[in-house]
């Protein structure tokens, strides 16, 4: 802010460290413990210190800024809410040991919200009685809670963390069409003045729900999402929202089926080598549970089963692999020589694409040590459903014009999805339409990960030695370091107050007993992006101004200090 006081390291609550955390594996966990930014107060739950905060608080302005744009209206909801709206959509329980459920003393039950769709939605039902009520957005930037089985990489995944969502009410879908595409563009320059380097991906809804989904994701090593993106056109998506086409071949001129002995060979990986051919040529068969219920899901030997395909498939059924007990009494299935031709009527069979009709393929007989080949799909025996759920590769061609597809690890940090009348028709979220009859109102979701997109910051902007913040998100603008002599450090106060009066946020390090080195270091540590030392020409009345991402410096009088970083 303007005209804040000056910020003197000597009275700042912030402790920079020298080491590494011993629990931190990724780099923003790292830089932003070791500057002195957060700290852990248990396991996926910190503490903001001040000069974190400051960097919160930007990144919170940015975002508040660009939805005032759009036309949205802040409001701020609990955070501790009733059971029962997310019993209305069945969220309560869908949402399984991710939510954080607690009792009152007199034994209600509430729930710490992971996401306020169902808050927002009778909100709008207390306040809105007719169409000329909407459209209307509204947001909030609010904690959330989630019940994460892993916390970890910092602030990146943790139990709680800070939030924008919003949510569009419309009439009609082409109200919410419009809504959408305001998000869109307001997420665009949220992301650009952040100074994130992101990519807008194609997503699946999962627990939401709804219909259009994108994501907004920002490439970095610590990610935990994998996008595809192809170098040929302008696709790009999350690799568990990539499918593909079924294309049926001609399977007539495929030999019978014939049973052959394999003994000893319950993987892809031995049957492949006992017989001489490559994984490919296998059919791989997995089976899972959904909500109890044993279901084949058939994929190529030579690819892997992504289980997060899978269960967003079935939400918001359970999935979960099975286990040696659920082969006892199952004489029909037999484990390691499974086939789908063997299955019946007790167990669903889905397939990927890649296992189309007419394809030939060599898997289990449901005989120990026995396998059978040329089992041709479509003839031999017949996919339940198809979906697409492998795990997607580098090289996969691009569903959109055939290209190998790239991969990368990005961090989510923004998701907007078009929900549509889930939650309107589970809460009844009506409106008087203009023919004076009632109108179905329809809903869009959209969030930014706050705390996310500082650790992403880190991740994309930091170097060899610390932080490294883009301007508009910085705990300051400038950095002034008293290398330690009296005379520096009154050059150095002296200087700070006259930036400050100038509309710059400053820090100074005035610490005393601090020696020069360990102040360069922390300087860079934590990341302002200008840093004005007042060192050797001190007596001068000569400073040295550094760019902190460049290294490039300059000796200044405090006049033209204050006008080089004024302009």
């Amino acid at each position: 802010m303007a005209n804040a006081p000056v910020q003197r390291m000597s009275q700042l609550m912030a402790k920079t460290l020298r080491d590494d955390p011993a629990d931190a594996e990724v780099l923003s966990h790292k830089l932003l413990v070791r500057a002195g930014y957060v700290r852990r107060t248990a396991a996926g739950i910190w503490s903001w210190l001040p000069l974190g905060k400051k960097v919160l608080a930007n990144v919170e302005r940015i975002v508040r800024e660009e939805m005032d744009a759009i036309g949205a209206q802040e409001v701020l909801l609990p955070a501790l809410l009733p059971r029962e709206p997310y019993d209305a959509t069945g969220r309560w329980d869908e949402y399984g040991a991710e939510l954080f459920r607690l009792k009152d003393r007199k034994g209600g039950d509430y729930l710490l919200g992971p996401t306020h769709e169902e808050i927002f939605t009778l909100i709008v039902k207390d306040q809105a009685s007719s169409y000329k009520d909407l459209p209307v957005i509204l947001y909030q930037i609010q904690h959330k809670y989630r019940d994460e089985a892993r916390p970890r990489a910092g602030i990146l995944r943790g139990r709680e963390f800070l939030m924008k969502d919003s949510y569009s009410f419309d009439t009609e879908d082409e109200g919410l069409a419009r809504s959408y595409a305001l998000h869109r563009e307001a997420y665009q320059k949220v992301f650009a003045r952040l100074g994130l380097d992101y990519r807008i991906c194609a997503a699946t809804a999962g627990a939401m729900g709804g219909s259009k989904s994108e994501e907004f994701l920002a490439p970095a090593e610590a990610g935990e999402d994998t996008f595809a993106d192809c170098p040929n056109c302008d696709f790009a998506a999350n690799t568990e929202a990539i499918t593909y086409g079924l294309k049926p071949v001609d399977g007539s001129e495929v030999p019978a089926l014939e049973e052959i002995p394999t003994p000893d060979t319950p993987t892809i990986e031995t049957l492949a080598a006992h017989l001489g051919v490559p994984a490919s040529a296998t059919l791989k068969n997995l089976l899972v549970k959904v909500d109890g219920e044993i279901v084949a899901v058939g994929v190529p030997g030579d690819r892997e089963v992504d289980l997060g395909k899978v269960e967003a498939h079935f939400a918001p059924a359970a999935v979960e692999l099975v286990t040696a007990e659920d082969f006892v009494g199952r004489p029909d299935l037999v484990r390691g020589y499974v086939g789908p031709q063997g299955l019946g009527d007790k167990v669903k069979y889905i397939a990927d694409p890649r296992v189309a009709p007419g394809t030939s393929w060599i898997t289990g007989a449901n005989k120990e040590g026995t396998h059978a080949k040329n089992v041709v799909a479509g003839r031999d025996f017949e996919v339940g459903e198809y979906v697409d759920v492998v795990v997607v590769q580098e090289g996969d061609p691009c569903p959109k014009c055939g290209t190998g597809l790239k991969l990368d690890r990005a961090i989510e940090i923004g998701h907007i999805f078009q929900l549509g009348r889930k939650y309107a028709d589970a809460l009844k979220l009506d409106v008087l339409g203009q023919n004076g009859k009632p109108v179905r109102v329809t809903m869009g979701s959209y969030g930014i990960g706050v705390s996310r997109a500082v650790a992403a910051l880190a991740e994309q902007t930091a170097d060899d030695k610390g932080l490294c913040w883009p301007a508009e998100v910085a705990p300051a603008d400038v950095h002034v370091v008293a290398a330690g002599k009296a005379l520096q450090t009154e050059l150095a106060l002296d200087v700070s107050e006259k930036l400050r009066a100038a509309g710059l946020r400053v820090l100074v390090d005035d610490r005393a007993g601090v020696s020069p080195g360990v102040k360069f270091t922390d300087s860079e540590l934590i990341g302002v992006p200008k840093i004005l030392v007042a060192g050797r020409r001190s007596a001068e009345g000569v400073l040295e101004l550094k760019d902190r991402r460049t290294g490039e410096r300059e000796e200044l009088t405090v006049d033209e200090a204050v006008a080089r970083l004024t302009a």
